[in-house]
């Protein structure tokens, strides 16, 4: 597998608006019809921009959190899906880096350059909550491991050439062991049917013995021991998503009002585009999408600042500002989506037209993790300058 290389972040906006254009096209057929977006993401690997964040003295362009997010968020806005098929590549492209060896560097960097992909395996269900991890990673005498457990909401793990699974040790501490995607006892099922994100394939990994050179483990738990931003990048990539689809949303409904709604008979006026009650609710949500989009911006940019001076501090401020900018997006890309209906009248809600794709998008992907304990962490550290706990979820 070849890939382009990007230079520079001007190039990486360049060509992720490009390929937002290109796969808005097909986004609600790829969704009415649940056809997995396989030959979209090849697109995405070929073009380089899965490999925008690998480090300079590797390779790679090295783009800033601002210049990531709105990558996220020009996809987002065309394809709610395929935008969260990447998200959890690039937060495991932060493990590598923090705490992979220069070996692991050096191996792992040059995949993604040639344009491999990062899936994951994280998430279990019927576990006693989100953070109880019960997948082990086993020790041989060889120095090797294996892997044995099942992972639920493995986004991106069927597009995946490496699927990082995070499993607890012999010591009970979190690792990330990295395994080809065709590795023995290593299944992938596609089971993911949510009403919402359809073709993000987020379905069952299944590892039954799955064997992990030494080479292919990290250490997590260091990530948390420390200052550190793995949890507040991730979740910009997920407030970006939401902003993405909140644009989107607003974007068509808007056209359909120009060009398919009929004008109410009571307001006087020859087309629904000059109703003033229509301009009015429009304005009211413009207002909304922009605040999401100027949180995102800031919360990027201090992100760019807590990486560049990374302490405590610069970390809690990093965090307390993604948290801001994940629950106003959230809010806003639920109600942006359900007003769309409101605003493009009753033909808008005909399902061959599929609309009704953004607000079960929005209403899934918010479900992610609640915005009410963002909330709290904001009231806190406001309150009592108290830092905000160091998960991968703040």
């Amino acid at each position: 597998m070849t890939a382009h290389v990007i230079a520079d972040d001007a190039e990486a906006l360049a060509v992720a608006a490009a390929l937002a254009e290109e796969f808005r096209a097909g986004a609600g057929a790829r969704d009415a019809g649940r056809r997995l977006p396989r030959e979209e993401v090849a697109r995405l690997s070929a073009s380089g921009l899965l490999a925008v964040t690998v480090p300079a003295e590797h390779g790679g362009a090295d783009v800033s959190r601002q210049t990531l997010a709105e990558i996220f968020r020009l996809l987002a806005a065309a394809d709610a899906s395929l935008a969260q098929i990447p998200q959890s590549h690039f937060t495991y492209v932060q493990v590598i880096e923090r705490q992979g060896t220069d070996a692991q560097k050096k191996f792992f960097f040059s995949e993604l350059l040639a344009g491999r992909r990062l899936g994951n395996a994280q998430s279990e269900a019927g576990t006693r909550h989100v953070q109880d991890i019960r997948t082990r990673l086993e020790p041989r005498p060889d120095g090797s491991y294996v892997l044995n457990g099942v992972k639920h909401y493995a986004t991106g793990a069927l597009y995946a050439d490496w699927i990082p699974v995070l499993a607890r040790a012999e010591d009970d501490r979190l690792h990330v062991a990295c395994v080809p995607r065709g590795a023995p006892g290593l299944t992938v099922v596609d089971d993911w049917d949510g009403m919402g994100q359809r073709t993000t394939a987020s379905g069952t990994v299944r590892l039954a013995g799955v064997p992990v050179p030494a080479d292919r483990v990290f250490p997590h738990h260091l990530t948390f021991e420390g200052p550190q931003l793995h949890g507040a990048v991730a979740q910009l990539l997920h407030a970006a998503i939401d902003a993405g689809i909140a644009r989107g949303a607003l974007s068509e409904a808007a056209e359909f009002v120009r060009t398919k709604s009929r004008p109410w008979f009571e307001s006087g006026f020859a087309t629904a585009a000059e109703d003033p009650l229509l301009v009015q609710r429009f304005g009211e949500l413009e207002v909304c999408v922009r605040a999401s989009e100027a949180l995102l911006r800031e919360a990027a940019r201090t992100v760019d600042e807590a990486r560049a001076h990374l302490t405590d501090d610069s970390a809690a401020g990093a965090s307390i500002a993604v948290a801001a900018a994940k629950a106003h997006a959230a809010d806003t890309a639920v109600e942006v989506t359900s007003a769309l209906f409101e605003v493009a009248g009753t033909r808008s809600a005909l399902n061959p037209l599929n609309l009704h794709r953004h607000w079960r998008d929005a209403r899934t992907h918010t479900l992610h993790d609640p915005v009410r304990w963002k909330i709290q962490h904001i009231g806190r550290y406001v309150l009592g300058g108290i830092r905000p706990p160091r998960h991968g979820l703040l």
